[in-house]
Formats: structure tokens, sequence, C-alpha cells
């Protein structure tokens, strides 16, 4: 076709307008997030939010979600119920306009909702238009109102289907196979996460999740129920289970500035990590905001403060940092917010500059008041801040030493590097490898033109158990700075980086596929998440996996990653057929490591990603910590997933 037909047929019929629903289909992964597993739990998250934003109101205590056995989602609250008298703009029933409308539903009505966590999300008609099916039952008024759905769209009117004296509105929705390609199979144990997470941030609401697909031993689902008459406070003792307090009681706060509601649970340990967790209204802000701005502002003012009445702090030749008061810190900052403004690369950093102040001034008045009445434990943290200020004393040292190393201020990469020629970061790819003997391997299968191989000698420092400048002094934690061209952060904030010089844009961890080796990932994966978590949000890392078996007959050979698939492959291959294990990259050679796991076009690589960031800091503390007893029960729980080699 020439240039001028195609002008002419490019007119108004050409351009596609997708309004509402249409638009949401046509592009999932805008309204939540992708089409994979994530956004597939996101569906029962939006659902679930509008009831918590019943509760919020003072209306609903009791919220139950059911996975169904064709893992449909079926969520149920005592809330009011959705209305379902005529909408007078859309002459339809408003329970229609609520599930058929993006941006329709109560919580944009001030005088309906004073906050909604919902309002982050895209409501229940974003849940519509990607189910494949989904029914609303509403109990209201003393009767029960139901209406279908088929891909967002209504299959016929709003309708009473008899009488009950119950209030509140049950959905049942089927995710939409069409949309989500990969899976639809909800995963129990995330589910149940985020259900903790927030019967702790709504203390007083009752949460239950069933489970139709798994059943006890007594026959009965598997289920669970969650309710908190503590909130934050029993949060932050699940979250520091697996530490030593060196106080001895929760400091926390509830109340309201500013008009703000402000609620903040803190706790000092023996760890040298700092973890805190921020909220707003219901959403886990992993990258901050003005809410955790105002927290570290008002810690840092007031304990300053009170260390200097103290005289604990005269003796020392340099100042305390802001990153000082925060070692062996445990905090989880809640608020509530009527309008809030979200940025950051996610969305999920709060923009609202009012709530600096609200959320400063409440920490302010917490800590005077608790250190005033709790001199003990007042002293010991003034001790551990001190601690802490001249060990960052020393890491600056050490810090430097590594900031001298790094490409950038010409110090030269690692002896121990095979680079790649590559220039383009985005195009590269760096194996972390355990041991020479994979590494040789490795750098001899690898493709050199984007490919970089850095090999890590042994067991590298367990950092959940390591000062700060024993983690810049490790040979082998240098060498990966130093490799990856990031620079470390400041005085205030030692720990952040800049990904402006990042070299490559894929890490893989590539160890063993026996228990030493998935040790080593651990520590690795415990050093990035300590220390370079941006890398881990930025979606940088990821974990290559080998074979576990090799099985041939004769010229004829396949791979497998796991036990069933060496069954299938030897009842496949019949009698004469040979099984090779693999205990370490190392039993490869070089073509078969390619052919396995590296090779772009076969291998299988697994994204490193932080779900749900307080439990990602428990299993961490539990795993590589100091406490036996929980990682022991973990352990045992988990054992059966696990194949242990003789």
């Amino acid at each position: 076709m020439s240039e001028e037909n195609q002008n002419k047929n490019y007119s108004a019929d050409s351009i596609q307008a997708l309004e509402g629903m249409e638009h949401v289909r046509m592009r999932p992964s805008m309204y939540i997030g992708d089409v994979g597993v994530r956004g597939l739990h996101h569906l029962v998250y939006e659902v679930v939010d509008n009831s918590i934003d019943e509760a919020l109101g003072g209306y609903c205590d009791e919220i139950t979600v059911t996975i169904n056995e064709d893992n449909s989602i079926t969520t149920q609250d005592n809330g009011r119920g959705i209305p379902v008298d005529i909408h007078k703009k859309e002459g339809v029933s408003a329970l229609e306009v609520v599930m058929t409308k993006i941006g329709a539903g109560g919580k944009f009505d001030k005088d309906s909702y004073k906050v909604s966590g919902g309002l982050h999300g895209v409501g229940v008609s974003c849940v519509n238009a990607l189910s494949e099916k989904l029914t609303a039952t509403v109990y209201r008024e003393g009767k029960i109102w139901e209406q279908e759905y088929e891909r967002g769209k209504a299959v016929a009117p709003v309708k009473s289907i008899g009488d009950s004296d119950q209030t509140g509105t049950l959905v049942t929705f089927k995710p939409d196979t069409q949309i989500f390609q990969q899976t639809i199979e909800y995963n129990y144990d995330t589910l149940s996460l985020r259900m903790r997470e927030l019967s702790y941030l709504n203390k007083g609401i009752k949460i239950t999740l069933i489970d139709k697909r798994n059943t006890t031993d007594d026959g009965l689902p598997i289920s669970e129920t969650f309710y908190s008459e503590e909130g934050l406070k029993e949060f932050i003792r699940f979250l520091d289970e697996t530490r030593e307090s060196i106080i001895n009681s929760v400091i926390s706060m509830e109340g309201e500035k500013n008009g703000i509601p402000v609620e903040v649970a803190m706790v000092y340990n023996t760890s040298f990590s700092e973890n805190i967790h921020s909220y707003v209204n219901n959403i886990n802000t992993h990258e901050g905001g003005t809410h955790l701005s105002g927290f570290r502002r008002g810690l840092t003012t007031t304990l300053k403060k009170y260390a200097d009445q103290s005289g604990l702090v005269d003796k020392l030749k340099f100042e305390i940092s802001g990153d000082d008061f925060r070692e062996g810190l445990t905090a989880i900052i809640s608020v509530k917010v009527a309008e809030p403004q979200f940025e950051g690369q996610t969305k999920t950093k709060l923009g609202n500059r009012d709530v600096t102040a609200a959320v400063s001034q409440a920490v302010s008045e917490m800590l005077e008041n608790y250190l005033e009445e709790n001199p003990n434990d007042a002293k010991t943290i003034v001790q551990k801040v001190i601690l802490a200020a001249q060990a960052r004393h020393a890491a600056r040292k050490a810090r430097e030493m590594v900031q001298r190393k790094t490409v950038m201020s010409g110090g030269g990469l690692p002896g121990k590097l095979s680079d790649c020629s590559e220039q383009d970061p985005a195009l590269c790819e760096v194996f972390l490898v355990e041991g020479d003997s994979a590494g040789g391997t490795a750098k001899q299968g690898r493709d050199r033109n984007f490919q970089a191989i850095l090999p890590l000698r042994g067991k590298i420092l367990n950092v959940e158990k390591a000062m700060q400048h024993k983690v810049f002094e490790n040979e082998e934690i240098r060498n990966i700075y130093t490799a990856l061209g990031v620079t470390i952060g400041t005085e205030e904030d030692s720990k952040a980086l800049n990904l402006e010089k990042l070299r490559y844009h894929k890490i893989v961890i590539m160890c063993d596929a026996d228990v030493d080796g998935s040790h080593i990932s651990t520590l690795i994966l415990t050093f990035f998440f300590r220390y370079m978590r941006e890398l881990i949000e930025s979606g940088h890392i990821y974990i290559a996996t080998p074979p576990l078996y090799l099985v041939k007959k004769g010229q004829k050979k396949e791979y497998a990653w796991n036990d069933d698939q060496r069954d299938q492959l030897l009842q496949d291959f019949g009698s004469g057929a040979n099984v090779q294990r693999y205990k370490g990259l190392g039993e490869m050679n070089a073509e078969q490591l390619w052919d396995t796991t590296m090779n772009p076009a076969e291998r299988t690589l697994r994204k490193v990603t932080i779900d749900n960031g307080g439990e990602a800091d428990r299993i961490f503390s539990m795993l590589m910590g100091d406490d036996v007893p929980p990682r022991r029960e973990f352990i045992e729980k988990n054992a059966i997933y696990a194949n242990i080699d003789a």
C-alpha cells in the first residue's frame, strides 16, 4: 500500500477509544501491576480493601476470605452492604455502578468515608473486569440482593432473591484465564501474610481465611483467624520474635495530630540492622515518603536532645548521626490520610507534605514521655546509640576503602572478575559463582559479549550478625561492591546506594544445587537485603536454577530439575537409562552449564522480589540471626520441601 493510501485510511475511525472496563482488560498491568502471580493476588486485596474501608468507618468488624475448590475467591463482611437503589445519574442500581464503572464508589464521597485504603487501588470494578465471572450478593434493608457479571458486564439487572435480617456484602469472583494465562492458582501463604498484616494494622477486626482446596486431618478446610487487640504493638512483637530486645517494653502511641490519625510502635534490639516499615491507609509504602521522614526527624531530634542532656555522649570526639539512632531499631508507622498523594517508581511513596510534621510531633511526644518514665531503658538506648556511633566511625574508613576501589574512582576491577565486552549495563549480566572451580567452568561456558563472572571464595560473611565496619572490611563483599560499580551512601544514610553507575542490570546468584549452595545463596541474599535492598526492589537480582540430574540412554539425554522430572524421564526412556546427580556446578562441563543454566534462550532464572517487607525481614532475622529455636521450628516445618544430600 502506498504512503498516500495509508494516510487516507488513517482517519478518526482509526483511533480506538477504550473506556472503563475495556481499557482495564486491554491494559491490565496498568491497574494491578502485572498479570502474573502478584497481580492475581492483588485482586483479592482490592475486594478486601472495600470491607476494610467499612471497618475504618466503624460499620464492620468481621471479614471472611475463602479460596474455593476451583480457585475462585469469596469475600464476605458484616458491613452495611453496597447500596442497591437506583443511581440518579446512571439510571441503574448503585451496585451495578460500583461493579462496572472505574472510579465509582462511596469512598470518593467524603461524607461516606473519611479515609480509604482502596483510594490507592482501582476498586472492585477492576476485579470484575478481570474476572471470568463475578457474583455480588448484598444483605441490606431486610433483603438479599444479587447480580451476576461476566468479564465486567452485568448479565441481568439486580434482583431480590430472599429475605434476611443480616447486613453486609458477599463477592465471589473467578479470575479470567484469558488475562491470567500464567496461573490462576492462589497461594494460601501469600494471602495469609496479607490478612495477618491487615489484622495488626486494623485492631479489633476479625479476619478469617479459609482454603477449601485442602483439609485438616478431621476433614475440615484449612483455616486461620487473625485478630489483634493491641495492633502495632503485637505486630512489632511478631516481627521481632527472633531478636533479643534491649528494653523492657514496646514503645508505642496512637492518636491524631493535625487531623491525621497516627499510630507508631517501636523497639530496640541487639541487632545491627534498621527495620522500619511504613503504611498509609494499610498500604505498605516500601519507598517511604513524608511519614517516614517525619518519624526519622522526631526520633533523631528527641533522642539527640536526651543524649546531650544525659551527659553520656560528652566523651565522644565526633557527632552522632541519624543512622546511629536507628541501629537495632524495629519500627512500624501507620497513618490514615484522607487524600493520599503517591509518587515514586511504584507509586508507594507518600508525598503529602503535612504528614511530616504530624508524625514528627507524635513521635517526639511519645519518646519524651517514654524516656522520662523509663530512665533505665533510656540509658540503655543511649548506650546502644554510642556503640553504633563508634562502629560507624570505624566503618567510615572501611567504606572509604570500598569507594576508592570502585571503578568510578579509578581503583580498578577485582582481579577475579572476568568482565564482558558490552558497555551498555542494560544488556550486561554478572554471575556471582560459588568457588573457583565452578567459576572456571562458568568462564569457559559464558558468552563473553554480555556475561561477566565473579567467583566468590567460600561462604561470605553473615551480615545479619556483623557490625557495619566488619561488613565493609570483608574482601568478598568489597569485591561485590567494586564489581557492581555502585557507590555507597552518605554518613547520614550509610547503606543508601547510587544505582546510576550500576554496571550490570542482571545480577545472578549461581550456586550448587545442594545444602551448602543454598546456604551460600541465602548469605548473599541476606547481604543484598540488608545492604543493597534497592537492587532487589529495582528487579536486578536473580537466582540461577542448575539442573539436579542428567538422564541418559545411549545418545539420548535430558536434564531434570527435580525428582518428579527425573522419574518421568526414566519412565519415558525405559530400561537401561542412567542417572547422573549433579552435586555441584563444577561437575558439569562448560557446554552443559551453558545449555542448562546460562543460555538466555533455555535457562530459567528466578527473579528475587519482596512481596512483604515485614515478613522478609522476619525470615532473614530468623534464618541468619542468633536465636536458634525459631530457626529449628522453621526447618522442621519446611523440611518436607528440602532435598538433603547424604
